[in-house]
């Protein structure tokens, strides 16, 4: 049952999604701007100090705006343990060096024409670079902040003295720049609704002739052994039949049965992909205590594993744990988990599969570890953000994009969280960390 502190930790798990998807859309210009940021703010010290004097400068309060983007420019070589606080990082440098620094510096320069300017330049960067609703948190935040700055660095007969005229021209600014970027998010929501109804009519399509192949060869099954036998018994009573290789009659014996797994495979595929390309959202999601070594053996179960792929895989089945979740999704995050190792195994002619839990009072967690290719480093930080894809040597190493992105999004779901430890060509190791219940 829907309580209404749930619906309000719905909305702002919602919000918190929607901001970290934020964050990784800038991903690949973090570098950019924060080597812009890092030089500019120590760069206008100087210009407005000499080159064009201002009535106030603050060499301090630069040189912190400064040194908050200079770990913006080496994020990418971050270790994987610290890449989860880059969100925190990111807003809290946004908030600091565009709303709060730029508004208490309009304040301590009387509103000069300047900082007017300049703080218009910041709204439309923080337009740019926030979503909506952070983009009015910031705003708000920011502005209290400086003018609480603002009151305990200056006499109070002086804050009466500044205009407060600009402020209904810079709210008009950010509830504009909110309108549209409320605009910009439904435009992306309704492209994914799009996507997903394309692809549903593609599974669907593909359902019908994938279902007619597997009870054909199910029928043929049933005969063909027969058949096989009665050429047999006309061959032994030298009857004029046409020769058959022995290798063709071995190979016929088989490849029903292949068909049969193939088009199987083809559906859990299909079914994987169509979940995973769905925004994993709280609404019609029914949450409960699960097993988590049920979840692992059920999606082994239901995974089309060939025999040889089945041997790779090994399970520690103790310190088994429950966690409130969905089976259903966790059995679909394993499937994706299973199917990039795989690859990953395939790719590099070794490896195996090892899965384990461990629990304990403060958080369980699942282990999920490949011996296959391994990740580079430079893509690590990067593959659980929606539609990262690395190519190299022509050929995808990453897939769509999609697989690991929904498993980071159920594991928010679940009040937990996923993470990767890679060394290329050696392993791979995913931890899906579970609140203790």
């Amino acid at each position: 049952m829907n309580t209404p502190y749930q619906g309000i930790k719905d909305h702002l798990s919602n919000a918190m999604t929607q901001a970290n998807r934020n964050v990784e859309y800038f991903d690949r210009r973090r570098v950019a701007l924060g080597s812009i940021g890092f030089v500019a703010f120590p760069l206008y010290y100087w210009i407005w100090s000499y080159l064009f004097p201002q009535p106030y400068e603050n060499l301090w309060l630069r040189l912190i705006g400064s040194l908050l983007f200079l770990p913006l420019v080496f994020s990418k070589h971050w270790p994987s343990a610290w890449r989860r606080h880059l969100p925190a990082l990111w807003y809290f440098t946004l908030l600091y060096c565009l709303p709060f620094f730029f508004t208490f510096m309009l304040l301590k320069n009387d509103s000069s024409e300047v900082w007017i300017a300049s703080v218009l330049v910041a709204l439309f960067a923080m337009a740019l670079l926030l979503d909506w609703l952070s983009l009015i948190v910031h705003f708000v935040l920011g502005t209290l902040l400086a003018w609480m700055l603002y009151a305990a660095t200056t006499e109070a007969a002086r804050i009466s003295l500044v205009s407060i005229i600009y402020l209904p021209i810079f709210a008009f600014a950010i509830a504009l720049g909110a309108a549209a970027n409320y605009a910009s998010l439904m435009v992306r929501v309704e492209q994914e609704r799009a996507m997903i109804a394309t692809a549903s009519s593609i599974a669907h399509e593909l359902r019908t002739p994938l279902l007619n192949i597997a009870t054909t060869a199910t029928g043929l099954g049933e005969y063909l052994p027969d058949l096989l036998k009665a050429y047999e018994l006309a061959k032994s009573a030298h009857l004029e039949v046409p020769p058959i290789r022995s290798i063709h009659i071995e190979s016929m014996k088989n490849a029903l049965k292949r068909v049969e797994v193939e088009a199987m495979h083809s559906n859990t595929i299909i079914d994987m992909l169509l979940m995973s390309a769905r925004q994993t959202q709280r609404n019609g999601i029914v949450l409960a205590e699960c097993s988590i070594r049920c979840s692992v053996e059920t999606a082994l179960e239901r995974y089309p594993l060939s025999p040889a792929e089945r041997a790779l895989i090994t399970i520690d089945p103790r310190h088994d744990f429950q966690f409130t979740g969905n089976k259903l999704l966790m059995v679909h995050v394993i499937f994706n988990l299973v199917k990039n190792a795989l690859r990953h195994i395939a790719k590099a002619g070794k490896g195996d599969i090892r899965i384990s839990f461990r629990a304990g009072d403060s958080g369980n967690a699942l282990l999920f570890r490949d011996t296959g290719l391994g990740i580079r480093p430079e893509h690590v930080s990067h593959i659980f953000s929606r539609f990262y894809t690395s190519t190299e040597d022509n050929d995808n190493i990453l897939g769509a994009g999609i697989g690991l992105a929904f498993c980071h999004d159920v594991m928010t779901l679940f009040g937990g969280s996923i993470t990767c430890r890679s060394v290329f060509s050696e392993f791979t190791e995913f931890e899906l960390n579970f609140p203790a219940i």
